[in-house]
């Protein structure tokens, strides 16, 4: 069966407008009843799934070229975003928390500094010779919003037919979109040298993902799409070496390198599907029980191209608890600003069109990390912190609690 639209004559009564309206209306309800969409099966991608939910549109906006554009571009932008935080999330720094110097006037180790150093924002300072600390992470995450449009509560409008002369559109599609994660990294640091350390990050992803599409005509819903799907791999392999060039004890500059291996499926995004390199350059300086750090980076390769900038101080409260506050600053290009796009109806005079679409480039997002670690016992460190959004850029997730524990293990070489 073919769906056409009416192409029906430009009456300028308002009353016409709105029973030729109505007329297209029912024309596409019926279409859509005769070409019913299946529900997204469990086996598909991620990628797929979100495709499904995006993309399948039911307003008759008699432009097809720019329902697809529209669409695509809003696909684009949110697999982008979904991918930025999965496939290049955080995996801790690649310092350890323990630092350690062979004194030969002491003839033994010695601890270089008070605090066990902040989360996600490097320090200069390197482990030490022969150090080696083991460790595992666990993150999750709820994503509530995409660039300040809230994704759960079904006012995430899409696609919209409105009349100049009223406030409120008469068809109106919207998208509900449920996605959290919850992951695991097994993190190891190696002193190679006094002043070369290199580690490596190795995180797991559960992402669960549903959603449904429901288009609103003159105040009744009806349900467009429904699907859900839960996926479980390997994300990006993070493999790091730092280097610090100058310093003394805890003060110092660093520089650093990460190699985020593709080890992740892109379609399920989780992935960034080609290899991504890091630099970065890391300065620190501290005085007693207080350490303050500064990074600034630059990514090429993956995902995009990306500037990064952190600051982060640390305070050692007691000889086994250290406090943390941190800010980091993370620019995305090429990675899309959602927006509305309107455009006059082809068909019907006096009705505009609003379509959701990409209409920005870089994105450029801020959050705040606090946290706490404390040494249980010996070298055995029991860490949580709390990332918090500052901007509403990009994905923007609930308070993301992640917890962790590292051990460390002294010249566990001869």
């Amino acid at each position: 069966m073919a769906c056409r639209s009416h192409q029906l004559s430009t009456v300028l009564s308002p009353r016409a407008r709105r029973v030729r309206a109505v007329v297209i209306r029912l024309t596409w309800i019926g279409c859509m009843l005769t070409h019913a969409v299946p529900a997204a099966s469990q086996d598909r991608s991620m990628r797929d799934v979100l495709s499904f939910l995006v993309t399948n549109q039911a307003i008759p906006t008699a432009d097809l070229v720019k329902d697809r554009e529209a669409a695509q571009a809003t696909l684009n932008t949110l697999g982008q975003a979904l991918l930025v935080d999965l496939a290049t999330l955080p995996v801790g720094t690649s310092s350890s928390a323990f630092t350690y110097r062979f004194n030969p006037s002491l003839g033994t180790l010695e601890r270089l500094a008070q605090s066990f150093g902040p989360f996600l924002v490097d320090r200069a300072l390197t482990t030490g010779s022969r150090q080696l600390t083991i460790g595992v992470a666990y993150r999750y995450a709820t994503f509530t919003s995409l660039d300040g449009r809230d994704l759960r509560s079904g006012t995430l409008v899409t696609t919209a037919n409105r009349f100049r002369d009223e406030p409120n559109a008469f068809d109106v599609e919207t998208l509900t979109l449920r996605a959290a994660t919850s992951t695991v990294t097994v993190l190891a640091n190696v002193g190679v040298t006094d002043r070369i350390d290199v580690s490596a990050a190795v995180p797991i992803v559960r992402f669960d993902l549903s959603g449904e599409r429901v288009n609103r005509y003159r105040g009744e819903n009806i349900v467009q799409a429904r699907a859900s799907a839960t996926k479980t791999g390997l994300a990006d392999i993070a493999l790091r070496a730092k280097a610090q060039i100058v310093g003394e004890r805890l003060s110092g500059l660093a520089t650093g390198l990460e190699l985020r291996v593709p080890t992740g499926s892109r379609s399920d995004l989780i992935g960034a599907g080609r290899p991504t390199i890091k630099a970065s350059l890391i300065g620190s300086y501290g005085r007693g029980p207080l350490d303050i750090h500064a990074n600034a980076a630059f990514a090429e390769g993956g995902l995009s191209r990306e500037i990064d900038m952190g600051a982060a101080a640390a305070i050692a409260a007691t000889a086994r608890v250290t406090g943390s506050a941190e800010v980091l600053v993370r620019q995305v290009q090429q990675l899309g600003v959602i927006g509305d796009v309107v455009a006059p109806h082809p068909l019907i005079t006096g009705v505009d069109t609003i379509r959701l679409s990409s209409v920005g480039g870089n994105a450029t997002s801020a959050t705040a990390v606090v946290g706490v670690r404390w040494n249980l016992t010996r070298t055995l460190l029991v860490n949580g912190y709390v990332v918090l959004p500052i901007t509403d850029r990009g994905l923007s997730a609930k308070p993301v609690p992640t917890v962790s524990v590292d051990y460390s293990i002294t010249r566990w070489w001869n």
